[in-house]
């Protein structure tokens, strides 16, 4: 098990106080993590001895940043065991990376009528690419309903299959029911379909082991800044042949290798597609952050996880009114979002940022999610590596006091 107390002492925004004094408790992980020192201070010691552009200098500065930044590039392939570190494309955010793919791999392949399966659980992240593709080729969306108890329906998936989609493009993890969907299985039977498959892992790879090779995946997107990364940088994994055919994402400076008056020639993978001066200091932040997981053990964050959220739904489910969305706590990742008979997911926020609480409140980017389960929005908690019982006991403790304070 995580040593949770020596963790804690890692973050330093752990120390804050809020209001009236009282100590801050951060269940707001799945929006964004927070940072450990050694991160922090990555980023300080970059811009204070080595900042320089990357790979196209050749003093001493620069190719001290280019070999931190490509560093970066090695330690995530090998945290997410991909066979290349050609195959890491460094992106700002999972967003981007999917983005990346709708314009590249989709508008290179498909063609009016072919069919995209997504799933009634999506971010918007991984729904409005697709619609906007759909309303600019007629590309036909098609999604995989979900269950009552908030898993995915793989007897309605296999029916979809017979559509024979080009693109199967799915949520590790959902950011609102917690839901680790069974990747790998999906991952196969796609492919027997002839699909290729995009998965995005934003919620799943900052807190469980993933595999790209075991799950055997054509694509999968996260961000940095939701595993204990800075902000403003992502991650595109692409199978390298895939990559290799797409053609480039954004044109300008670094991603080509020869440059004419009328055309060029794209550079190789994986500059192919980072276009101009990346985020540099970012992308060496998240080297250090992966660092730092690894030394934990994926494993391990993913079990004490799963333990703060048993928990956290046995504390939850004896208050009154209460309602927590999402399968049992041995199905999800660290995530618990509920709704509250006669108050608002808003109304809730505020009482417990009033008690040094930070959940978030709202639809969650899942909008169409929240159309299924019948409600305009929820309140989330979401934990990480520093969370503990205690946290969770101060949550049911403000949660009694704002259903005093509404009446209900």
């Amino acid at each position: 098990m995580l040593d949770v107390t020596a963790i804690r002492r890692d973050f330093p925004i752990l120390n804050q106080v809020h209001h009236d004094d009282v100590p801050l408790v951060y269940l707001d992980n799945a929006a964004t993590s927070q940072k450990p020192e050694c991160v922090i201070r990555a980023l300080d010691a970059y811009y204070r001895t080595y900042n320089a552009n990357i790979h196209r200098g050749i003093h001493k500065l620069a190719e001290a940043a280019t070999a931190a930044y490509e560093g970066a590039r090695e330690r995530v392939r090998a945290f997410i065991n991909a066979a290349s570190p050609r195959e890491i494309i460094f992106t700002r955010n999972t967003t981007e990376a999917i983005n990346l793919v709708a314009h590249s791999w989709a508008r290179a392949n498909l063609r009016e009528g072919d069919v995209i399966v997504l799933s009634e659980m999506e971010h918007h992240s991984n729904l409005v690419p697709w619609q906007m593709l759909a309303a600019e080729r007629g590309v036909r969306l098609e999604f995989i309903p979900i269950t009552e108890d908030g898993h995915l329906d793989l007897a309605a998936f296999d029916r979809l299959l017979e559509l024979q989609p080009r693109l199967v493009s799915v949520v590790h993890m959902s950011n609102v029911l917690g839901t680790i969907n069974p990747i790998a299985e999906i991952v196969a039977r796609a492919h027997a379909a002839g699909a290729v498959v995009l998965v995005d892992g934003a919620q799943s790879v900052p807190h469980l082991p993933v595999d790209v090779r075991a799950l055997d995946c054509d694509f999968l997107a996260f961000s940095g800044h939701k595993m204990c990364g800075p902000t403003g940088i992502g991650v595109l994994y692409g199978k390298r042949a895939l990559l290799e055919a797409m053609p480039p994402f954004l044109g300008g400076g670094a991603m080509i290798k020869r440059v004419y008056l009328r055309e060029f020639r794209p550079n190789d993978l994986p500059w192919k597609f980072e276009a101009g001066t990346p985020a540099i200091a970012e992308g060496i932040g998240l080297g250090v952050a992966v660092d730092y997981l690894s030394k934990l053990g994926m494993a391990e964050v993913h079990a004490h996880e799963q333990a703060i959220v048993r928990y956290a739904m046995e504390q939850l489910s004896e208050i009154k009114g209460l309602r927590i969305l999402g399968p049992s706590a041995n199905e999800r990742g660290g995530v618990v979002a509920f709704t509250v008979e006669g108050i608002h997911p808003h109304d809730i926020s505020q009482v417990l940022d009033r008690d040094g609480i930070a959940i978030r409140a709202g639809h969650h980017c899942c909008m169409p999610l929240h159309d299924r389960l019948g409600i305009v929005a929820s309140a989330r908690a979401s934990f990480y590596v520093y969370n503990t019982e205690e946290e969770v006991d101060l949550l049911v403790r403000s949660l009694y006091r704002a259903m005093d304070l509404f009446g209900v």
